[in-house]
């Protein structure tokens, strides 16, 4: 029996306005007008003064601990960050450093970044995948790098952007029906 599925965004900008804000809001447009869907969005720059400093998950606040259970309940989740000198934001880290290293095993997760240029669009592969296949997370191989040139006062102005959150909407839908179906297979493996 097919149910509504969960899908969790964070978006790992520091501040409002961001890129990497409306970035993340285009997905899950497009995520929610292709499917019926609850989304939950968390916003970086909101929480880090209730976690910045806190080391274990046992001392932060109930409304830290709720969006972690949100995090580790998604049926799908996407996350997005600014790239600052090559990599997400300390604190983007520092948040998924609380998440229980086995709650993400098998979740989809579609991956985007915002950067100031195309060199940093390698991200996505070499820090932010690598990032959830520790937690053994399914990385859809579409992710979407936007640089700032793609934007006009904090709203996606570009067309091959456009294109490029069209894609990975198309390429997210399939396994985001597939775990609202409860589908999910466990392959089996053949040793002869």
């Amino acid at each position: 029996m097919a149910r509504t599925p969960k899908i969790v965004a964070v978006s790992g900008g520091l501040q409002r306005p961001s890129r990497t804000l409306a970035l993340v809001q285009q997905l899950l447009s497009g995520l929610s007008d292709a499917l019926p869907v609850d989304t939950r969005l968390i916003e970086l720059g909101e929480l880090v003064p209730q976690f910045g400093s806190v080391l274990q998950r046992s001392h932060l606040p109930p409304a830290i601990e709720a969006v972690l259970r949100d995090i580790e309940s998604a049926d799908l989740l996407l996350v997005a960050s600014p790239i600052y000198r090559g990599s997400y934001t300390g604190l983007f880290k520092h948040l998924f450093d609380f998440v229980h290293h086995e709650a993400l095993i098998d979740v989809p997760v579609l991956l985007a970044a915002t950067g100031g240029s195309d060199r940093h669009a390698l991200a996505i592969d070499h820090q932010l995948r690598p990032l959830f296949s520790f937690f053994q997370a399914h990385t859809l191989p579409i992710g979407v790098y936007a640089t700032d040139k793609e934007f006009d006062n904090y709203q996606v102005s570009s067309d091959a952007l456009r294109a490029r959150i069209a894609l990975a909407v198309e390429r997210a839908l399939p396994a985001l029906r597939q775990r609202a179906h409860g589908l999910v297979e466990i392959p089996v493996l053949s040793l002869a």
